[in-house]
């Protein structure tokens, strides 16, 4: 047992330090270090709204299983489970999140922040989900989804085509914003359901290739913060923050 709550604490780290780093981007800035503290509770707000969802949206997807669906082969069945389901569902919640979090008391954001609230988010997000994973998991199961941060990568896939599309207002990069996520978050869930692999266990590499696919995304944010400090592109307030009305 202690054991078990030695290494989910140890899971959680680095969860943690990508929030309390992304809090301190701008340190002086009173008005953005209260944006993260609101992008953490909303984020673990967010999840509350899932469970409903996903409590309504089970039982509808169960009813057109023997109706609508009655006959679809079981695989066909899992990936509209998988993707509209759990995947849809998660990703629309956490855009509306973040849209929330954005028009509250709304000040001139840039795109670089834009993805820090949206990554934030997506960390609170994933400490609660990981809870109930926790139970009864292996150490090395708790590790893997502490290190490999899903929720992150699609967080900040998602902040980074939003923020474009505040930037630009061309409302294209809007749909990016929660399609690109949706599809690699359902694709990965997808990977690791237990018809897929019964179908054919070599499609194991899939769910490996997609949470290394989630480091890399962890690189990649690294990087975004890291150029974004040289780049005025990613520092310019968001005129369409500025005047909301205009959105």
């Amino acid at each position: 047992m202690l054991l078990s709550i030695l290494f989910f604490i140890l899971s959680i780290i680095p969860s943690v330090l990508i929030f309390i780093l992304l809090r301190k981007r701008q340190k002086d800035n009173i008005q953005y270090r209260k944006k993260c503290n609101l992008s953490f509770i909303s984020g673990l707000i967010s999840v509350l709204p899932i469970l409903l969802l996903s409590g309504i949206l089970f039982v509808l997807s169960a009813v057109m299983k023997f109706t609508l669906l009655k006959g679809v082969d079981i695989l066909v069945y899992r990936a509209i489970y998988t993707f509209v389901v759990l995947a849809l569902a998660e990703e629309l919640i956490k855009f509306l999140t973040l849209r929330f979090v954005l028009k509250r008391k709304p000040y001139a954001c840039s795109w670089a922040d834009v993805v820090a609230f949206m990554v934030i988010i997506g960390t609170a997000f994933g400490l609660i989900e990981d809870v109930p994973y926790a139970i009864g998991a292996s150490p090395i199961i708790m590790l893997v989804r502490g290190f490999t941060l899903g929720h992150v990568g699609y967080g900040f896939i998602m902040g980074w085509f939003y923020g474009k599309r505040l930037y630009t207002g061309k409302k294209r990069y809007g749909v990016f914003a929660v399609l690109v996520p949706w599809l690699i978050h359902g694709l990965y869930d997808f990977s690791l359901s237990t018809e897929l692999l019964a179908l054919n266990d070599n499609f194991a590499f899939l769910g490996v290739s997609l949470a290394l696919l989630d480091i890399v995304l962890l690189v990649l944010m690294i990087r975004f913060f890291v150029r974004s400090k040289k780049r005025e592109l990613y520092q310019h307030p968001l005129a369409a923050l500025e005047q909301p009305a205009q959105q």
